[in-house]
């Protein structure tokens, strides 16, 4: 890594310069391998002296291959840094269409994840993924459908504040990802591989040895003139029962250890790991393992790419031959036993910890990029929130609002108009809950909760897979959520349109039996509804608020302020939008 530029100014300059050197170094890479095929031609065929000059030819071309991959090396990485600031463009202007939204991870039993937009088209999760292997992004998925936990979100949040100050370390881990990463071989099976203990023995040890120094030797005597060309084909019968002992052991390897790009991403990423300084506790113990050890990290995977290069290229034609005279293939075997037993168990650890660092990366990249910037404030049993707003709405379009709910008022009946911002608001309480959670700072200006688990029932759809129609759906979440409170759970719930499957008298009756059912209980929440006969409530029971979001009819349209309300709403206005909609009121047949 040393040398590699992380910085995401001018890269079209960068990018131009490097494609231009990679270019020129390609160009002599081929003069040199020329020049190196002449002069063993000469050496063989007219004098061995030609042979020193061979062999600096040799040394040029190899310093030559390695200058050219650092310089392609470095151009992927500005390839990776332009698509990074292409997609932080779109996160900020909330145009997330062409990300992936995580579909897959959606649950609709889930407690919570089905209601808020967490997956799906424009959802949270695009917002937050900058993971670049599928495990990253199933341990993201997972980490934002996590039960609540304060404790463990405090410790995330002082580290994610402080990734979010280190942009060039962020850059670093993401731009090397999205350029190297190649998920060809599972992790599983190269993990498992690194368990498989190899078995040696000292008669393989022995012919190691022998190998290399017989097949000199006897070259050099055929050479001379001494024995005859006939010995090679000898040497070789002899070589073959001795490579035959490793032949399965090595092609196992060989399919086993992940292609060169993914090794590289491992053993980049680590590079970086080694060398960044990081202060809070979190970081400092993830970072741990990888500098526990006397070799660096990333030098074993340095390591385990140089033998899996040499592995998985037994085959090539220069090779055959080589391997044939030399034994070589005994020697690799050799240095992969020893390399097994040493680091195996130590290596195999690492991909699981680096993907804890993919979503820390993300988390911390979030923040940076569009982060919410509020203060998470404590609070003794309840939710409250200053400025809250919801974090897929564009800033300058997202109107905030103030909330408070507390034991002594843990029910909040929430009406109003249609498309007023009711369900848009209890989104907004809910995502925010689910960012302060991850650790994330909330988007608003001060916003805090007790140690509630919170639980939502707002998108029930029917099913005719399963026979279940969407009033059975809403009917069977309330059900877990009632099962949930009698087992004594501290729950914040929001429950959107409560019942609206069913016809006014029964809804309104459920909804206040409801009502009653959980006032005395650890649960606590909204509960929107256009049954304006249940804001009495706030009359009968001294646990019951009412807040609403209202509209301004005129003429030939509608306005809304978006700004929560304390009371009852005043006025409906669905008999208008569907006069807008063409529906005309009062016409006899």
């Amino acid at each position: 890594m040393k040398g590699f530029d992380f910085g995401n100014s001018n890269l079209v300059e960068k990018l131009k310069a490097v494609k231009n050197q990679s270019g020129t170094l390609s160009f002599l890479r081929l003069i040199v391998f020329v020049v190196v095929g002449g002069l063993f031609v000469l050496s063989v065929s007219d004098s061995p002296i030609w042979i020193f000059f061979f062999l600096i030819a040799v040394v040029a071309f190899v310093a030559l291959i390695k200058k050219y991959n650092y310089h392609k090396d470095q151009e992927a990485i500005y390839v990776a840094l332009g698509q990074i600031n292409i997609i932080r463009e779109k996160r900020v202007a909330r145009q997330l269409k062409d990300l992936d939204p995580g579909e897959e991870y959606q649950e609709k039993n889930h407690p919570f994840s089905n209601d808020l937009d967490l997956f799906g088209d424009h959802s949270l999760f695009q917002l937050l993924d900058h993971t670049v292997s599928k495990k990253g992004s199933v341990a993201l998925a997972a980490k934002i459908k996590s039960i609540f936990d304060l404790e463990k979100a405090s410790a995330y949040r002082k580290a994610i504040a402080e990734l979010a100050t280190a942009p060039h370390f962020l850059h670093a881990m993401e731009s090397i990802g999205i350029a190297f990463h190649n998920e060809e071989k599972s992790d599983d099976g190269w993990i498992n591989w690194l368990h498989d203990e190899e078995r040696g023995n000292k008669l393989i040890s022995v012919a190691a040895f022998l190998g290399p120094l017989g097949g000199l030797a006897l070259a050099l005597l055929i050479y001379l003139g001494i024995v005859p060309g006939a010995f090679f084909g000898i040497w070789i019968l002899i070589g073959m029962f001795f490579l035959s002992m490793v032949f399965w052991q090595l092609k196992k390897a060989g399919e086993s250890i992940p292609n060169r790009n993914q090794l590289k991403t491992y053993r980049y990423w680590l590079a970086i790991l080694e060398k960044q300084q990081f202060k809070s506790q979190l970081l400092v113990e993830m970072q741990s393992p990888f500098l526990a050890n006397e070799i660096e990290a990333s030098k074993l995977f340095d390591q385990l790419d140089r033998l899996g290069l040499w592995i998985q290229n037994r085959i090539n034609l220069l090779y055959i031959p080589l391997n044939l005279i030399f034994w070589t293939d005994l020697f690799l075997f050799r240095r992969l036993v020893a390399w097994k037993r040493e680091y195996a168990n130590l290596v195999a650890d690492f991909p699981a910890q680096l993907v804890e660092w993919e979503v820390l990366v993300s988390l911390g990249a979030f923040e940076n990029e569009v982060g919410g910037k509020g203060t998470v404030v404590p609070t003794i049993r309840g939710l409250y929130g200053k400025e809250v707003s919801h974090p897929l709405l564009s800033p300058d379009v997202a109107v905030p609002n103030d909330f408070k709910i507390d034991k002594n008022h843990g029910i909040i009946l929430l009406t109003g108009a249609n498309m007023s911002g009711k369900t848009t608001f209890m989104r907004t309480l809910g995502i925010n809950c689910v960012l302060v959670n991850l650790g994330l700072s909330p988007f608003a200006k001060e916003f805090g909760f007790s140690a509630f688990q919170l639980y939502t029932s707002m998108r029930n759809t029917d099913n005719l897979g399963e026979s279940v129609s969407s009033f059975y759906a809403e009917l069977s979440r309330i059900k877990q959520l009632i099962d949930r409170i009698e087992r004594g759970e501290e729950i914040f719930f929001l429950l959107d349109e409560i019942l609206k499957g069913t016809n006014t008298v029964d809804r309104i009756a459920g909804s206040e039996a409801l009502i009653r059912q959980v006032a005395n209980s650890n649960a606590y929440g909204i509960i929107s509804t256009h049954d304006i006969e249940l804001a009495e409530l706030e009359n009968k029971m001294g646990t019951v608020l009412n807040f609403s979001f209202h509209s301004e009819i005129h003429d030939q349209d509608i306005d809304f302020d978006y700004k929560l309300k304390q009371g009852a709403c005043p006025s409906f206005n669905a008999h208008k939008l569907m006069e807008l909609m063409g529906i005309r009121f009062g016409q006899e047949k």
